[in-house]
């Protein structure tokens, strides 16, 4: 309770100050946090939104002040921007300004309703309004594509494919040309539980320790031997990709975009590889939602309708990577990094095996510890040649346990659950 009672202090300071800080409208998010992001959100896309004090949190520490704000019933934050994941716990507990009006002026703006569906968050009202979406792929120089397996076709790799394609870069080059954003500030968290285990097990939770999982890790295991040792230490795959470290690698759409906008004609980009279960993805949808006791309600509801326009939509694409969550045609004169992303996520969307895999979901404050889970398994499996049934053993108690105080239910592709997600 030390950190709540930490953040009632501070939102009590904020209320009773100088009065040109309530004059602006805060926006909290856990996106878009690198500076470079963080500047091109404040510079360019809310320059003409407003009083807008852009804010930015790492997600354990905007579920903690959320809650503090919620509990103390005094509110600095009118606008936040998150993952569906990160906005379930909020509306759960009733802590989200219902948004049909603006949901309802959006869907006839071309915003597709799907994806206003899921902004509800299994309610019956809307909780948050899409702002963007993205995803992951790999991305390749076309240099590396001389050393495809014979018959292999680059949109609809097997993991067998990557392995043979790694050991023919390597023999031919004489190094590792295969890259991960294993770094301390990389997304690798997000491969296991979107791609790795989806593609292996038909699951990510439910499956943690089954023999499709161990199977997996042996394949893993196999693969590793192609990548780059330095990938421990990457946390945007674009700059060993720009840097020539690298002629292959997976990360998220954004974190490629500069090094395949600044070189476009040198690249291609493609979905993940496909294991037995399919070709795991994981869709991201942040979104934007309003607080209840939010001090500048009118402000954020002219922050999210200035983010939802065509032309904002359209200058986050091209200036961050994250795609439209409007229903908008991708102008002819898009910069040509940004079109070859969002082929390569049309193409993992479209892909006949896709298997899609959601965010985490209901895990509040804890899902920091989810992911380390799967990057300590992946740590002593791979990195330390630990036994791999007995780390699953004792990673999958640890995840067990983690669901349990979570008290989180299944998310898709695992099974529904009464109650906490089992690790069986």
């Amino acid at each position: 309770m030390k950190r709540f009672a930490m953040y009632g202090i501070l939102a009590s300071a904020a209320l009773a100050y100088a009065p040109q800080v309530l004059a602006q409208t805060v926006f909290v998010s856990t996106q878009l946090r690198p500076i470079e992001e963080a500047t091109v959100v404040r510079e360019d896309l809310l320059k003409d939104a407003g009083k807008v004090d852009y804010v930015v949190e790492e997600p354990p520490q905007f579920a903690v002040r959320m809650e503090a704000e919620s509990e103390a019933g005094k509110h600095t934050v009118s606008l936040v921007g998150a993952l569906h994941g990160e906005l379930s716990p909020l509306a759960d507990k009733g802590q989200l300004e219902s948004l049909d009006d603006l949901a309802k002026k959006l869907a006839a703006e071309g915003m597709p309703q799907s994806l206003l569906d899921l902004g509800k968050l299994g309610k019956s009202s809307q909780q948050y309004i899409p702002w963007m979406q993205a995803t992951y792929v790999m991305a390749a120089k076309k240099e590396a594509l001389q050393y495809l397996p014979a018959g292999a076709d680059i949109n609809a790799l097997t993991y067998d494919q990557l392995i043979e394609w790694g050991k023919n870069m390597q023999d031919a080059t004489g190094q590792p040309q295969i890259g991960f954003p294993a770094g301390p500030k990389g997304l690798m968290s997000r491969y296991f539980e979107g791609y790795f285990y989806p593609s292996f097990t038909g699951g990510v939770v439910r499956t943690f320790k089954n023999a499709d999982a161990a199977a997996g890790w042996e394949k893993l295991k196999a693969l590793w031997a192609y990548v780059n040792p330095n990938s421990t230490n990457y946390d945007f795959m674009q700059e060993p990709l720009a840097a020539g470290e690298v002629m292959v690698a997976w990360d998220h759409v954004a974190r490629l975009k500069d090094a395949i906008s600044a070189s476009p004609d040198d690249y291609v980009v493609f979905p993940a590889p496909a294991g037995p279960k399919g070709r795991g993805y994981m869709p991201v949808v942040a979104g934007l939602a309003i607080p209840k006791g939010a001090p500048d309600r009118d402000g954020a509801v002219k922050v999210i309708e200035h983010l939802s326009t065509q032309q904002i939509q359209l200058e986050t694409a091209s200036k961050l990577g994250f795609f439209p969550t409007l229903n908008v045609q991708l102008p002819p004169d898009l910069d040509k990094g940004v079109a070859l992303l969002a082929g390569a996520v049309t193409r993992t969307q479209t892909s006949k095996d896709a298997l899609i895999s959601l965010l985490p979901v209901g895990l509040g404050d804890k899902g920091g510890e989810f992911n380390k889970v799967y990057m300590d398994a992946f740590q002593r499996i791979v990195l330390q040649n630990e036994q791999i049934d007995d780390v699953l053993k004792s990673q999958g108690a640890t995840l067990a346990k983690l669901m349990s105080d979570a008290k989180a239910p299944c998310w898709a592709p695992d099974a529904q659950s009464d109650g906490a997600c089992p690790v069986e």
